[in-house]
């Protein structure tokens, strides 16, 4: 999640084209951005293990979006499939139902949970 939300944040120019073309999809203009930092940060947030149910709750909106949208016509596998983002679509639902592993940031900061 985090290296595909790095090119769609960091790069100069790259937030205003992912916008745009999230706009050609027909979804708001404003849902770009937020798909681009649901990437970033939620990426972010997952490897650290930090609000790991909002994290995934995100991940998992957001890769449920994709696939529908841009790589379900593409089929399963090759150039475009949704092979991977179907992947991350059930990693992010495994840690909605099994939670953060015990290595995660929350569970020092929820011990009891």
């Amino acid at each position: 999640m985090l290296a595909h939300g790095w090119t769609k944040v960091i790069p100069h120019g790259s937030l205003y084209h992912f916008a745009q073309f999230v706009a050609h999809l027909g979804l708001p203009y404003w849902m770009g951005y937020v798909a681009a930092f649901t990437e970033f940060f939620g990426g972010i947030a997952l490897i650290l293990g930090i609000v790991t149910p909002i994290a995934a709750l995100g991940v998992a909106i957001d890769m449920i979006v994709a696939i529908v949208k841009v790589h379900l016509h593409h089929g399963l596998t090759g150039a475009g499939g949704f092979e991977f983002p179907l992947s991350l679509l059930a990693l992010a639902l495994i840690l909605l139902a099994d939670g953060p592993g015990w290595l995660a940031v929350d569970r020092v900061i929820f011990r009891g949970r």
